[in-house]
């Protein structure tokens, strides 16, 4: 069965086009590396809760936007090796410094996945 790496993060909306520049390459490095796909989506129909929500998750501020986006594997062996491939890749490490990503990666909340229902 399949394996999921999925997260959600908190966008400024000023650095959204960066952002999806930067998802891009991280995206090719995942795929180089043996992920089956990578795909990010940015919020258009997502509320605030009163008890919880996709906004409140991320701590949203004003001004930001929530991107939620996966990254799919053949198994969750494949993914601890793809990973520890990609963590090691100078291009991600190079993107990922904390003074130039266009996001705050303290906020971004991220898990493996495993599949339960397939119709």
């Amino acid at each position: 069965m399949p394996y999921v790496d999925g997260f959600i993060v908190a966008v400024p909306k000023k650095n959204l086009a960066a952002y999806a520049q930067m998802s891009r390459k991280a995206g090719k490095v995942w795929r180089e590396h043996g992920a089956l796909d990578y795909r990010e989506w940015v919020a258009e129909d997502v509320k605030p809760g009163k008890l919880t929500s996709f906004p409140q998750s991320v701590k949203l501020k004003p001004g930001e936007t929530v991107v939620f986006a996966w990254i799919t594997y053949k198994s969750r062996a494949q993914r601890d090796k793809i990973n520890a491939k990609v963590m090691g890749d100078e291009r991600l490490k190079s993107m990922m410094n904390g003074k130039s990503a266009p996001f705050d990666a303290k906020r971004m909340i991220y898990g493996g996945f495993a599949s339960l229902v397939k119709v």
